[in-house]
């Protein structure tokens, strides 16, 4: 493939040897090249190179950062993705009292939003009880009586993961509630679909969200297959895609579920979190696209336009954030914490220069 204007070598690539980049799930080191048209990640292993989207910007809108590390964002923010949502979610065991669920609240919407804008990512976030304690009923009352202070918060756009683990009864009661919590606050609704029985828990979902007169158009039905795609699309719902490896969904089956369905509400996102789990899966997947033939456009819809044309629904996120984003200084404090530690030394940004202030002194 020659470059677009001619130039270049055969395959329209730089011939510098681009940036090293580790990749966080398997180890591997990535080559991250910057083109005039793309940017590109190549799997040294192989030799490949993958041409990503044309434009480098991804947002993530299913990532579970405060399980992830610095050397994530730092890889993400190398790959082009400018954007993450991290949705309420389980720890991997039981919390067992309302205050340990009031300080991971107050984490998703204070110190991880600091820590991600220490790398260049804009973070937001989703309130909710997730559908694994709501089986505690306890609990589940503690939270719901504290959820309307936090969803409120900034930064926060939407109502989510809400949805079935099991479908018990315990689970549709408070998924009621929370939808009718995102109909009074007027927040869109980011559905976890279940794991086991997906299928019917996936209708059972919609259906309840019928019932409660909840639009299709400001809902994300997320972690889908190919065994749930066609009925969420055609009940009007955004459909989510977990990237997430050997379990909900590859990349590779990814790319086929876009060519046979289209983009349209369409959202690719990783789900990272505390498993095995790759917070690149969002670039990484447009790049296969790309390579298989995907059209550039479309790639920018699942990868980019959907989640912010879903999310900025919220009013609280808006592309303006970081395409105007505040300059870094890696030693601004977060309650007396930095990101850095002893002897590391610190990312400083200057201010941009503007022409708002025409006073010259």
């Amino acid at each position: 493939m020659a470059n677009a204007d001619g130039n270049g070598s055969e395959n329209g690539f730089s011939e510098s040897p681009g940036e090293q980049v580790g990749c966080p799930c398997c180890g591997s080191r990535l080559t991250l090249r910057k083109t005039k048209h793309a940017t590109v990640l190549q799997a040294d292993a192989g030799g490949r190179e993958l041409p990503a989207a044309a434009g480098t910007m991804f947002i993530d809108p299913h990532a579970h950062m405060i399980s992830r590390s610095t050397d994530d964002y730092e890889a993400m923010a190398r790959a082009g993705v400018v954007a993450v949502i991290e949705p309420s979610f389980w720890l991997g065991q039981p919390r067992t009292s309302l205050g340990t669920y009031v300080d991971y609240l107050s984490t998703i919407l204070g110190f991880e939003k600091f820590r991600a804008g220490q790398f260049g990512i804009r973070h937001y976030c989703c309130i909710a009880l997730n559908p694994k304690e709501a089986n505690n009923e306890a609990l589940a009352e503690a939270v719901l009586e504290v959820l309307p202070h936090f969803a409120v918060k900034d930064g926060v756009v939407a109502i989510g993961e809400l949805g079935y683990d099991e479908q018990t009864p315990q689970e549709d009661k408070y998924l009621r509630r929370q939808i009718e919590l995102a109909r009074e606050i007027e927040l869109p609704i980011m559905i976890h679909t279940p794991h086991r029985d997906k299928h019917r828990g996936t209708l059972r979902t919609m259906d309840v969200l019928a019932e409660h007169r909840f639009d299709p158009a400001r809902c994300v039905i997320d972690h889908n297959t190919e065994e749930t795609v066609r009925e969420v699309l055609d009940r009007g719902y955004f459909a989510g895609f977990s990237i997430y490896p050997q379990t909900k969904m590859g990349n590779e089956r990814m790319t086929e579920i876009v060519r046979h369905y289209g983009a349209e509400r369409v959202i690719v996102d990783s789900a990272c979190d505390w498993g095995v789990s790759d917070p690149l899966a969002v670039p990484k997947t447009a790049a296969l696209m790309a390579e298989r033939g995907i059209a550039a456009p479309a790639i920018r819809k699942v990868t980019y336009e959907n989640a912010l044309a879903a999310y900025g629904l919220s009013g609280a996120m808006k592309e303006a954030d970081w395409l105007d984003p505040a300059p870094i200084d890696q030693r601004s404090l977060f309650q007396g914490n930095s990101v850095l530690r002893g002897g590391q030394t610190p990312r400083i940004e200057a201010p941009r220069r503007s022409m708002s202030d025409l006073r010259i002194a």
